[in-house]
Parts: structure tokens; C-alpha cells; sequence
């Protein structure tokens, strides 16, 4: 159909059908899964979703895509369309929606700016999903794969909640309209534990926050600083952990990170 994108919304829509079929095998769609899909757009992949799974809901922001896309999956018994702006903290749809009270997946083609909210938004607030495959800017996705030294809060966000890996990678021309940047596969397979309720996590995405907010300087620093104590109990508590004082907040892995905020 004709519908003039909006680039304000981050609308590049993905057009060819083999990179489609990737993003569906990368899901390992049954015909028991219900799939959460964030911005379906034109319905290129909702189409091909729904050829596979029990149930699709596509959560659209753009008012002007609601009704050409109930009109193509009128007779798909399967998907269901809905409006809304899936960051608005206001809405609550995700949450309360009886399909989701069972185990789904999350699968979507997402505008790359609201990649580390929707990221933050599923993991610490929405009930926990089987698998997430995101179609992702190329360097976000190569920036959540970041290991030491070069770690950054993004990387360490969701690998505490995850398990990423790149699928594949997607040029800019399968896309319309093209954008500037090339785009990349991710699938982010699910920890274990219940997202949002570790009982250290709100500890440390705190100390994690600090560490990262004058990351070129040294951690003792940067920590003494925003905790209020001393620079040497700051490096006591470092070399306890067997790290350099002189570390920078990307040359902590994970697990350093969660023992530190044990003993700060």
C-alpha cells in the first residue's frame, strides 16, 4: 500500500522476504507459541508470524497504519491489532493481557531508537518472554555483544538478563526506505531467573550507573565520588575482587560488577 513513512517513528520497513524467513527461523516459532510483536508496520513479517505461531499481537504506535492493517489480517483469526506506544509507561496492555500471562516470545523489525528502552521496559517490567529476535542497528547489536575490556552499561544490562547472540547481519538496502546505517539479527535467549525481582539488581544497575557516568576516568574515582567514602575503601573493595584499582568502570565483567555490589 502507499503510506508515506514518518521518520520521526524510525519507520524503515524490512522488504525482503529471505531475511524475513531468518528472523522466523532465528524464533523457532510453534504453533503453541503466542508472539509479541513490537511495530509490525506494513505486516511484512506479522504475515509470516502468523503462518507459524498460535497467536500474534501487533502493537502498532502509528495511527495511520490501525486500520489497512486490520483490513490485511481480517481474516487471520490468529493476529490481533493494537495501537499503542509500547514505551508510554501509561499503558499497561503488555502487562495485563491474558495471552501473555503464559509464556510468549517476542519477535519484531524495531525503529533503532527505542532499542535500550524497549530493552529496560521488557526485562524489568513486563511478564518474562520465552525468547526476544530483534532486528537491531548493526552497531547496538555489535555494542550488547561487547566483552572485556570493553564492556559498556548496555552490554551488561542485558547480558544480566540474557544470553545475545548475532544471528546474521542485514544491509541498509533491504529496507524501505533505505536507511544510513546497516542492521543486525539479535536473539536474546532468556536467564532463568524471574527479570526484576533479583534482589540485587536494583543495587546494581545503581553502582553500574555510577561506574559508567564519568567512564574515562578511573573507578576508584568515579565511585568514591558518588557513594561518599573514601578513594582507599573504594580500592580495598576492588582489590578484595582481585581488580586494579586503577580499572575504568568497561574493564569489570558481570560477575565483578554483581560482587562489588555486595560489598559496597
Amino acid at each position: 500500500m502507499a503510506f508515506q513513512t514518518k521518520k520521526s517513528l524510525g519507520q524503515n520497513f524490512l522488504v525482503n522476504p529471505h531475511i524475513l524467513d531468518r528472523i522466523i527461523s532465528a524464533a523457532e516459532i510453534s504453533k503453541d507459541d503466542v508472539i509479541l510483536e513490537v511495530g509490525p508496520g506494513t505486516g511484512n513479517l506479522t504475515k509470516k508470524l502468523a503462518e507459524k505461531a498460535k497467536k500474534v499481537i501487533a502493537i502498532e504506535k502509528d495511527h495511520r497504519l490501525i486500520e489497512p492493517l486490520k483490513q490485511t489480517f481480517k481474516n487471520h483469526s490468529n493476529v490481533e491489532i493494537m495501537r499503542g506506544d509500547i514505551l508510554d509507561t501509561k499503558t499497561d496492555f503488555v502487562i495485563q493481557s491474558p495471552s501473555l500471562s503464559d509464556k510468549y516470545k517476542i519477535v519484531a523489525n524495531i525503529p533503532y531508537y527505542i532499542t535500550s528502552n524497549l530493552l529496560r521496559t521488557i526485562f524489568e517490567s513486563w511478564p518474562k518472554p520465552k525468547l526476544i529476535v530483534l532486528t537491531i542497528q548493526k552497531e547496538v547489536a555489535q555494542r550488547i555483544m561487547a566483552k572485556l575490556p570493553h564492556m559498556n552499561l548496555l552490554a551488561l544490562s542485558v547480558q544480566y538478563y540474557s544470553k545475545p547472540e548475532i544471528i546474521g547481519y542485514v544491509s541498509k538496502n533491504n529496507f524501505r526506505p533505505v536507511p544510513k546505517v546497516d542492521s543486525a539479527i539479535i536473539r536474546l535467549g532468556i536467564r532463568s531467573q524471574e527479570l526484576g525481582v533479583r534482589k540485587d539488581s536494583k543495587k546494581l544497575f545503581s553502582l553500574m550507573r555510577m561506574g559508567f557516568s564519568e567512564k574515562r576516568k578511573q573507578l576508584a574515582a568515579v565511585l568514591s565520588k558518588k557513594l561518599k567514602l573514601s578513594k582507599e575503601k573504594i580500592s580495598d573493595a576492588l582489590q578484595k575482587e582481585g581488580i586494579d584499582p586503577k580499572a575504568r568502570a568497561e574493564n569489570l565483567s558481570l560477575e565483578q560488577w554483581q560482587e562489588l555490589a555486595k560489598i559496597l
